[in-house]
C-alpha cells in the first residue's frame, strides 16, 4: 500500500462506531521521512473538526514542549491509535483499538520510524505490549518489533495529564517529559542496549 492509497483507505473507514460520530478522520501528519513518530490515543473535539492532530490544548502544550526540547514538530510524523474521536475525549475501547490497528501498522510500515514516541498508556501499552502503566515505563528507551519494523519507543506523560500538572519543579512530570523529549536529539538507535 502506498502513502496515498493508505490515506484514501482510513478517510472512509467505517470498520468501528467511532465513524458514526466523527466530523473528520484525523490521518496524522509531517513529514513522510522523518525517523520519529509520535503516537498519541485518539483525536479530542479539536482535532476532529480540524482533521489534524495535537491541536488542542494538549496537542499546543506538547508542541510548546517540543520547541524547548529542540524537537521541531514540523520534522516529526504525528498520528494517533484511533483516528476518530472518541465520544467525551475518552480512551479508545480494545475494539475500536484493534479496528484501527492496521491503519496505525500500514502507517509504521511505509515511514519505519527509527524512535516512536509513545503520548500516554494507550500508544505505550500497545507497542510494548504490556500492561505496565506510563509512569513506569517513561524515562528510558525501550526496542520493540511493531508492523515488522524494529523501533526504539520513548513513552512519555500524555499533555492532558501535564495540563493538570503544571509544575516546573525537578522531577515533576511536566520537567520529565521535557527530559524525554530532550532525549531524542541525542539518541540514535545503535546508540540503545
Amino acid at each position: 500500500m502506498t502513502w496515498d492509497e493508505l490515506e484514501v483507505a482510513v478517510r472512509g473507514c467505517v470498520k468501528c462506531p467511532l465513524h458514526l460520530t466523527r466530523t473528520n478522520v484525523v490521518f496524522g501528519e509531517g513529514p513522510r521521512e522523518s525517523s520519529v513518530l509520535f503516537v498519541g490515543e485518539g483525536p479530542g473535539a479539536e482535532e476532529d473538526v480540524s482533521g489534524r492532530p495535537f491541536v488542542g490544548r494538549s496537542g499546543r502544550l506538547l508542541s510548546q514542549l517540543m520547541e524547548e526540547a529542540s524537537v521541531p514538530r514540523e520534522s516529526v510524523f504525528i498520528s494517533n491509535v484511533v483516528r476518530c474521536r472518541p465520544p467525551e475525549n475518552r480512551a479508545p475501547k480494545p475494539g475500536e483499538v484493534s479496528a484501527c490497528l492496521g491503519w496505525l501498522q500500514e502507517l509504521v510500515w511505509l515511514l519505519r520510524p527509527e524512535i516512536v514516541v509513545t503520548v500516554g498508556n494507550v500508544p505505550s501499552r500497545l507497542f510494548l505490549d504490556t500492561k505496565e502503566g506510563i509512569t513506569s515505563l517513561r524515562g528510558r528507551f525501550h526496542r520493540a518489533v511493531f508492523a515488522g519494523v524494529e523501533v526504539l519507543v520513548r513513552p512519555i506523560f500524555h499533555p492532558s495529564y501535564l495540563l493538570r500538572n503544571r509544575s516546573r519543579e525537578a522531577g515533576k512530570p511536566l520537567d520529565l517529559t521535557l527530559e524525554d523529549l530532550r532525549s531524542l536529539s541525542s539518541r540514535t538507535f545503535r546508540d540503545i542496549p
